[in-house]
């Protein structure tokens, strides 16, 4: 999954609790991350880790692939919150400012 298809998710209604039961993630976790696998860029493929998992690492490998964070659920899930009024954004658009937010803030 790509961040433009994660923006897409969640703009069409789409639940933390449901995401996490379809992508096999526990979301009773404290917090779960959203790494972008390397080379990082906006079309990188994403993986969700549990902090349990990852220690909060910048960086971190599973299954022999490289990953960065970008940021926390939490975090994604306020953006979109506030983005609900931005619908002139496309989801695309809106995956840009979010990801130039995460990659600046890093």
């Amino acid at each position: 999954m790509k961040l433009v298809e994660l923006v897409a998710y969640f703009r069409k209604g789409g639940s933390f609790r449901e995401f996490c039961r379809e992508q096999g993630i526990r979301d009773e976790s404290e917090v779960v991350e959203i790494y972008a696998e390397e080379p990082v860029n906006i079309n990188s493929v994403l993986n969700f880790f549990p902090i349990e998992e990852t220690g909060g690492c910048v960086s971190f490998e599973f299954n022999g692939r490289k990953y960065e964070n970008l940021f926390d659920f939490f975090y994604f899930l306020d953006v979109m919150e506030g983005a609900k009024s931005q619908i002139e954004l496309s989801d695309l658009e809106l995956a840009d400012k979010i990801f130039a937010y995460a990659v600046k803030d890093a």
